[in-house]
């Protein structure tokens, strides 16, 4: 049986530990916060997970331990150092989905057994988790991340090389970029940018790829509209203006009630609920049979 240590019992902790308890796993659970702690063993049900403060005893034994505790550079450092002495024969894997793994690992004596594993909200729903090769990263741990996440019923997918958003991310933002910079422009309205990708690129994303898509319609017309689009796409370094001022007006977006779109009060707890129950229609359809349930949402529990 395979023992994993969860560091960190905020939503992505949680999701995560429920993940490996849910594929059978002996789950230890780790934080400071009392209350985050009791609300994790809560979720994830108390029959199925050893929970506590104190950090050594946690990870003693652990197979795998996954860090989800806050981006923050050197708060992660600071606890790398110390599992890499707390648990000298684990896995040690930091969710982050911002931050370098190397720089991560840069105290840690072993840096050879830290890798990223980057999973997606909500860990119990999205398949996919990027195994991220840091600097110093071995095969060895790379293969055993591999291995014990797809015994936990995830799609672990390989990133050889440290980039900043690993993969998922670098696409994402990449047409976040572009979206904004449409609006930026004056070239259309935020809703008009939302419902065009929801009904069309949106729509053929989950069964067809970029890459395969490419292939699809023929590499020969890919090139005619790279050499007719590509010179008026959006190549700015730094985010964009309109960005920065409704971060610096306050407009947060869901959180505050106001971004590029209103969100009324409730909003975003609908909007979880449809995220939820959409990706599991979608995982029903490519994977039938598999009895795909939409998990209760986070302001449901």
């Amino acid at each position: 049986m395979l023992t994993v240590a969860v560091i960190g019992t905020g939503l992505m902790g949680r999701g995560i530990a429920a993940v490996a308890a849910d594929a059978g796993c002996a789950v230890a659970i780790c934080d400071t916060d009392a209350l985050a702690l009791a609300a994790a063993v809560k979720q994830v049900g108390g029959s199925r997970v050893r929970a506590g403060s104190d950090l050594a005893e946690i990870v003693r034994g652990a197979d795998l331990v996954i860090e989800a505790v806050a981006e923050d550079l050197e708060v992660k450092q600071a606890l790398f150092v110390r599992l890499d002495a707390l648990a000298p024969t684990a896995i040690l894997a930091t969710n982050t989905s911002v931050l370098p793994v190397t720089h991560i690992a840069e105290g840690a004596a072993r840096p050879d057994r830290i890798v990223g594993t980057h999973w997606w909200n909500p860990p119990g729903l999205i398949p996919i988790v990027e195994v991220v090769r840091g600097r110093h990263t071995s095969d060895d741990t790379m293969q055993r991340t591999v291995v014990a996440l797809t015994a936990m019923g995830k799609t672990a997918v390989r990133v050889e090389q440290d980039v900043p958003g690993f993969i998922g991310n670098r696409l994402q933002h990449a047409l976040w970029r572009e979206a904004i910079a449409l609006v930026d422009g004056g070239i259309c309205a935020p809703e008009t940018v939302d419902l065009v990708v929801r009904n069309t690129i949106g729509l053929r994303l989950a069964t067809m790829g970029p890459i395969e898509n490419a292939d699809y319609v023929g590499l020969d017309l890919t090139l005619a509209i790279h050499r007719a689009v590509l010179p008026s796409l959006n190549r700015d370094t730094e985010p964009a203006g309109l960005l920065r001022d409704r971060v610096a007006a306050g407009d947060l977006g869901a959180k505050s009630g106001q971004g590029f779109l209103a969100w009324p009060e409730g909003s975003r707890a609908g909007t979880t609920q449809r995220l939820a129950e959409h990706v599991a229609r979608q995982l029903s359809v490519a994977m039938p049979g598999t009895g795909v349930a939409v998990p209760p949402t986070p302001e449901s529990r």
